[in-house]
């Protein structure tokens, strides 16, 4: 069965991710397409993994084969760009083949409707119905040369736009009176040719690595997390580089160094950013973050007098939110490593995160971690931490089980207060501490998440966390 996670339909390639199903998933959201009406066109993109370029070509088939113009990518490119394109160039949707930043083993297919954003859950059910429905007598395909000889195919470029786009979004002036100098690691992902291009606009001094293309992400996964910056650190502090700055596979989301080697954690960026914003553009309004992510947006937003929006997991919801409220809203993130911001695209953009780092610094001529230590004498310390778990099918199950049925009256030797059920459980200790408990839309992992004021009772709440989640 083809299942939409968090952000849409990952499989292994080869086991469930085959081009019969692709052939499938593509029919569906033609038939979803069609009940719009006649003469519609939908970008079609792909990222740098096995064979992505190749489910993209056979998409493109099935589309123009019922009568669907499929603008189809002449490279791989980038998430946040396809979510422009479909926007900029008033498309009907979008396709988009990418595992973002799961294992090399993995592929996926994101599908976004003409607001530009991931596919709201009533969207993504229709289409996973129509899967459920359909037979191999039911796929029409066009062969490709046939495709394009009737215009139902076109070779497309969107990358000039988005360019154009980011420009517009970024101080470019401030960026190139600063001087900085940054490295930037795109782990062979498709943010090669527009993070380094914009950066080389913006005057910037950089040097970007793992440019190439490497199906294996080195025999890794190309997300953007601690564990897989180790050379883009080694590279800041040896180099002396203002910032170090990182993508995913498909560039929606981001991975931060400070001057000093330090990894900065989504949930440090987005108030940051949140600061800025407010500083230098005077926004007010609405910041969206998902259940899990930091309260120390809360913290900065109350003192800065704007409101916060929760949201469950998945940036579908902040994007829906950002749609309904396009001038108040001023900033959306998860602690994934996802944002985006008024007046761009309702989803994910890791290269525009990188590039606002970048201006945020420049112009308060400040380290990261000085505009935290500005941020935290408002808001007083807040210390957040995730811990992963792998669990077998039937520990998860007993698991889940647990949380329906034998949620804890207290926990660390704390009384829970509140229990936030939007999207996993989320249980408010006190005005300082909580953690939370998630199973995965897109892992077969339980995330467990924790804040507090002070490190020895986050430690506290983090074995906590762990034991209530192996039943001990």
């Amino acid at each position: 069965m083809i299942k939409f996670g968090t952000s849409g339909w990952r499989g292994i390639i080869a086991d469930d991710f085959t081009y019969a199903n692709v052939a499938v998933a593509t029919q569906a959201i033609a038939n979803l397409l069609k009940e719009q009406g006649a003469k519609i066109s939908v970008i079609i993109g792909y990222d740098t993994r096995f064979m992505s370029e190749d489910f993209a070509k056979a998409a493109a088939e099935i589309l123009a084969g019922n009568g669907i113009k499929a603008l189809l990518c002449k490279r791989n490119t980038p998430t946040p760009v396809i979510a422009y394109d479909i926007i900029h160039s008033g498309l009907a949707g979008g396709i988009n083949f990418t595992a973002s930043h799961n294992p090399y083993n993995y592929n996926g297919l994101k599908y976004s409707p003409e607001w530009g954003g991931p596919a709201l859950p009533e969207t993504t059910q229709k289409i996973e119905k129509y899967c459920s429905l359909i037979q191999p007598k039911d796929i029409k395909s066009m062969p490709f040369d046939e495709g394009v000889k009737n215009k139902f195919i076109e070779l497309h470029n969107p990358q000039t736009a988005y360019i154009k786009k980011i420009k517009e979004l970024v101080n470019f002036k401030a960026l190139k009176k600063s001087k900085i100098k940054v490295a930037a690691d795109v782990l062979h992902g498709t943010a090669v040719g527009y993070l380094d291009a914009l950066l080389d606009n913006a005057g910037i001094r950089n040097i970007t690595i793992n440019k190439n293309r490497d199906t294996m992400f080195g025999k890794g996964a190309p997300e953007p997390s601690e564990k897989n910056l180790s050379e883009l650190k080694d590279l800041v502090k040896k180099e002396s580089y203002k910032l170090g700055f990182s993508t995913d596979g498909d560039a929606d989301r981001f991975g931060i160094i400070d001057s000093d080697g330090t990894f900065i954690t989504p949930n440090q960026v987005i108030p940051v950013l949140l600061y800025h914003l407010n500083k230098t553009r005077n926004w007010t309004g609405i910041v969206a973050r998902s259940v899990m992510t930091t309260h120390l947006i809360d913290k900065l937003a109350a003192k800065i007098g704007v409101e916060v929006e929760e949201t469950p997991v998945g940036f579908k919801y902040i994007g829906d939110i950002m749609v309904n409220n396009p001038d108040k809203f001023i900033i959306g993130g998860e602690e994934s490593g996802g944002l985006t911001i008024r007046g761009h695209v309702p989803e994910k953009d890791g290269i525009l995160a990188c590039l606002l780092m970048a201006e945020a610094v420049a112009m308060s001529k400040k380290s990261i971690k000085e505009l935290l230590k500005d941020i935290k004498k408002l808001t007083g310390e807040v210390l957040t931490s995730r811990l992963n778990f792998h669990l077998q099918a039937e520990q998860k199950d007993t698991f889940r089980e647990t949380l329906k049925t034998k949620v804890p009256s207290g926990i660390a030797g704390m009384k829970i207060q509140k229990n936030v059920t939007i999207d996993g459980h989320k249980f408010i200790l006190d005005e300082n501490n909580w953690i939370g408990f998630r199973l995965s839309g897109t892992e077969p992992v339980v995330r467990v998440y924790a804040e507090s004021d002070s490190q020895t009772k986050l430690n506290k709440l983090l074995k906590a966390g762990k034991d209530f989640v192996y039943g001990k």
